[in-house]
């Protein structure tokens, strides 16, 4: 099982090397992490981890939220999740 992204390596992929954006990137990043949980649906905590894919799309989606300061639809982070979400929604 792989682990979540850090702060540091969204700072390596920004290319941020200050500490003035530590935490808005924390932030950032959370949010990241929290989207790709919701994005593969029925995340139970403590017993769902995340694998390779899982947590390099959080990062993709971090990185994009980070250089477009908006909602990005990374086609990248969706990609990594194919065959990972529990959840369809239905209209």
């Amino acid at each position: 099982m792989a682990t979540w992204p850090t702060v540091s390596e969204l700072k390596a992929r920004l290319d941020v090397t200050s500490t003035d954006w530590d935490d808005q990137l924390t932030r950032l990043l959370a949010a990241a992490i929290a989207e790709t949980k919701l994005r593969v649906g029925d995340w139970v905590e403590g017993v769902d981890q995340p694998d390779d894919a899982l947590a390099q799309s959080a990062l993709e989606r971090a990185v994009a939220y980070g250089m477009t300061g908006e909602d990005a639809a990374s086609p990248k982070a969706d990609r990594l999740l194919l065959g990972k979400r529990r959840r369809i929604g239905i209209a």
